[in-house]
């Protein structure tokens, strides 16, 4: 189908100029000669691109573009802004209303004729991303909730469902990044202290000298600036939860003390002799194994066992690729909608190059990388090169190496695994061409369509 242009310029010569010649590179161009009467052709008709004058009378530029991102028409009408007043202020500007690039005047036509292309291709994979969006879903989590649908997450989600009604301590294990305090979070507003204080103390962040006093409190006179009482971190905890983030970072002077307060519920603030009595429920985390930490020395073997009465462990986002693009369609549209961006989605090859990270910083990592790629991509889709990963964190999988850690996966998600691998390498091998990738595969084109589809989500 012939890609349809609108060329807007008060100046005539220009107009025709551009017409003729976007003509001859094979597009259907129409023209008008102001903001206003473009705006009333957009209504009418259906566009592939427009292209923009900045300054001209009835309706400038800028208000054009304003008035389209306002109504959303932005994400499937890349905008081109031309004009002789090339200034910083302006392509900035232009640019933060949505336009896809910015051409100043005197301006070489083949130039423009291969941003006009990169442009189109762009609104194309726009296109594409909707499809994959309608096949994967449109996933909406609430705040604060979790998101997983893999076996391992799913075990996890069962751990908290049947340790939130009960007082017990929880100790969550896992890497750094995988989310722990959102599952302490998660057990705390599932339990019945829900309506009480969740307070957050990250052991590794507290200086040795201060450890007591912050999570004690003390008494006015205890030291010297103690001017007045002060609760500590157990007493806030009153009625709620405490989570002691990072607990295997604690120093081994302090473990003793922190063992008897989770053994009697009793405490003294520093500085005085009264015992204070609390009620609250303890949920530790720790990306140390607290184990090895024991045999070592570091840590104390009772207090480990007294914080791990129900460990639950979180897998690696390594372990569980099949959400992450679940996670990362999250991050998408809640940065989009934190820093004022409409939320696209992602081309395909973004994905799998997602899909083919090691992610060692986890969800965390996936978080950053999605935000950096969101801010970058200014509202339009998320291409690959908007990704930045660290490429000697890539797992690639071969024929060879990759069978090993096919191996290594439970059943099904071997067998995704390995049609993934037979359906990228058949896509590389196709230049990115869906239809030429199934006939190698000897498979229908939807079916592939499908599979794509339910590889990612």
């Amino acid at each position: 189908m012939t890609e349809r242009i609108l060329i807007v310029d008060d100046e005539r010569n220009l107009r025709e100029s551009l017409s003729e010649a976007l003509s001859q590179a094979g597009y259907q161009v129409l023209t008008a000669s102001d903001g206003k009467e473009a705006y009333s052709m957009i209504q009418e008709q259906e566009l592939d691109l427009l292209l923009c004058d900045w300054r001209m009378p009835e309706m400038d530029g800028a208000t054009l573009l304003n008035l389209l991102r306002e109504e959303g028409r932005l994400v499937d009408l890349p905008a081109l802004v031309i004009t002789a007043h090339g200034t910083s202020n302006n392509a900035i500007d232009a640019i933060q209303l949505g336009a896809y690039d910015f051409v100043t005047k005197p301006f070489d036509l083949d130039d423009v004729i291969v941003t006009i292309r990169r442009a189109l291709e762009h609104s194309s994979l726009q296109k594409e991303v909707k499809q994959l969006r309608r096949q994967v879903g449109d996933p909406s989590p609430r705040r604060g909730e979790i998101i997983g649908t893999s076996p391992l997450m799913l075990n996890v989600f069962k751990e908290i469902g049947r340790v939130a009604q009960t007082n017990s301590t929880v100790l969550i294990t896992g890497e750094s990044g995988t989310g722990k305090e959102l599952v302490a979070k998660s057990i705390h507003a599932h339990s019945e202290r829900r309506n009480a204080a969740f307070v957050v103390v990250n052991c590794a962040a507290l200086p040795e000298n201060l450890i007591e006093s912050e999570l004690f409190g003390y008494e006015k006179g205890a030291f010297t600036g103690a001017l007045n009482r002060k609760v500590g971190k157990f007493e806030s905890a009153q009625g709620g939860t405490i989570f002691l983030d990072e607990v295997g970072e604690l120093p081994l002077e302090t473990q003793p003390k922190l063992l008897r307060v989770l053994q009697e519920h009793t405490f003294e603030r520093l500085g005085g002799t009264q015992s204070v009595d609390a009620d609250f429920r303890v949920i530790a985390a720790t990306n140390l194994d607290l184990e090895e930490e024991v045999a070592a020395g570091h840590f104390r073997s009772d207090l480990y066992f007294r914080l791990s009465v129900v460990p639950i462990r979180l897998p690696s986002l390594r372990e569980r690729r099949s959400d992450i693009l679940p996670l990362a369609e999250h991050f998408l549209q809640s940065y989009s909608e934190k820093h004022g961006l409409r939320a696209t989605g992602f081309v395909e090859d973004t994905i799998l190059k997602l899909q083919r990270h090691a992610f060692p910083g986890n969800v965390r990592e996936l978080e950053h990388i999605v935000e950096r790629a969101v801010v970058r991509a200014g509202g339009r889709a998320i291409t690959c090169d908007l990704i930045v990963v660290d490429e000697l964190a890539t797992t690639e999988l071969s024929i060879g190496s990759g069978l090993e850690k096919l191996l290594e996966l439970p059943y099904r998600e071997s067998i995704q695994a390995w049609e993934r691998l037979l359906i990228e390498r058949a896509l590389k091998a196709a230049g990115g061409n869906k239809a030429e990738a199934a006939r190698a595969l000897g498979v229908h084109r939807r079916l592939l369509y499908e599979k794509l589809g339910s590889e990612i989500s």
